[in-house]
């Protein structure tokens, strides 16, 4: 019954599981018609190769309200600070050293945050470069739906091979975790952000603790949405105004990726790994099992299943260009993410934990 069982899954996510596999919203290019002062805060670390473009695209942002840019440079050691260049709406505070208990990004955010008194903070990452349009399109929707968070996944870099074949598996994976219309949904109790990209009224922080009262989380943007969604409604979409332009030219660059914080996201239980594993292998490996191994009803359920499975992935390859024969290989690169995930239990429980930008959280 074990066939029977993977198809009645792949039937559920197809029809009942917040429709995901639309690959979907994604907000347009609009004007605001109120034009609040907004602070826009990026936290970087190490980040002398993105800095540039990415700080030239947030302090020329068509917007017909104020605003300003915080670059807080997280003692970066390879001239971030220099690259970012000089505006008049520009500001770069030199982060100070890190307390014990706070993530690296969330400590630098912090203080980003406190230098700033606009009502409304856009928090991005030091690899994003946005759209002139992007601010204003952001500010439109936030104030129109009456929301207290607007974020947006952002296009993420697809041009080598490791990129195409894992990135849109990346945000496949993530929109079946987070289904963007159950986030977007005030009666769910699912709540995601993409960090990449979060526009949030100041007021909601404030209500929430602000940004300390997260101050240990890894995987900040969830976390932060999960709290804020608390204060009021959020909206997470995908954007077209917006990409990253942080390459990951190797497999081994996304395993990294993964690795840091998979573990995390299963909140250090073996359980929950248990769990995972299991449900990755009856999703994944066994429809191509029944396909190649099986007769009868049996390779015809694992046959539907795969079916199923490859026809939800078509609209996000197509999102990205990529041709959907990729989806055929879906399969193995789950598989790709289980081990990721699974390399990351075993970084935790032998002692060195995450890390990033040479910083070391497990000890902590």
């Amino acid at each position: 019954m074990i066939a029977l069982l993977a198809l009645l899954i792949w039937v559920y996510l197809l029809l009942a599981h917040g429709r995901f596999w639309l690959s979907g919203p994604e907000l347009p290019p609009a004007t605001a018609t109120e034009f609040p002062e907004v602070d826009i805060v990026v936290p970087a670390r190490d980040e002398i190769e993105t800095i540039g473009p990415v700080i030239a695209s947030l302090v020329s942002q068509e917007y017909a309200g104020t605003f300003r840019v915080t670059l807080v440079d997280d003692n970066s050691t390879d001239g971030t600070a220099a690259a970012a260049g000089s505006a008049p709406n520009l500001r770069i505070l030199r982060g100070q050293p890190k307390p014990a208990g706070w993530s690296g990004k969330l400590w630098a955010v912090a203080q980003g945050v406190a230098a700033t008194t606009a009502p409304i903070l856009l928090l991005t990452d030091a690899d994003i470069v946005h759209d002139p349009r992007h601010l204003s399109s952001l500010v439109a929707k936030l104030l129109q739906s009456r929301l207290v968070l607007v974020s947006e996944m952002v296009r993420l870099n697809c041009t080598s091979l490791a990129e195409r074949a894992l990135v849109p598996a990346f945000v496949y994976f993530f929109q079946m975790l987070y289904p963007f219309a159950r986030v977007n949904n005030p009666r769910s109790s699912v709540a995601a952000a993409a960090g990449g990209t979060m526009l949030i009224r100041r007021e909601a922080l404030e209500q929430i603790g602000g940004i300390e009262s997260i101050k240990h989380a890894l995987i900040d943007d969830v976390t932060l949405a999960k709290a804020l969604k608390k204060a009021g409604p959020v909206y997470l979409g995908h954007s077209g105004l917006a990409s990253s332009i942080r390459p990951y030219p190797q497999f081994r660059d996304i395993w990294r990726m993964i690795s840091r914080t998979a573990f995390t996201q299963l909140r250090y239980s073996f359980a929950l790994l248990l769990f995972t594993v299991l449900g990755l292998l009856l999703v994944w490996g066994v429809p191509v099992g029944e396909m190649l191994f099986a007769s009868g009803w049996q390779a015809a359920c694992g046959a539907g299943a795969f079916l199923l499975a490859l026809l939800t992935y078509l609209p996000t390859l197509r999102r990205y260009g990529v041709s959907p024969l990729w989806g055929l290989a879906l399969p193995a690169i789950a598989f790709f993410y289980l081990t990721a995930t699974v390399g990351s239990a075993l970084t935790h429980w032998f002692g060195s934990g995450s890390n990033w930008k040479n910083r070391a959280y497990g000890a902590e």
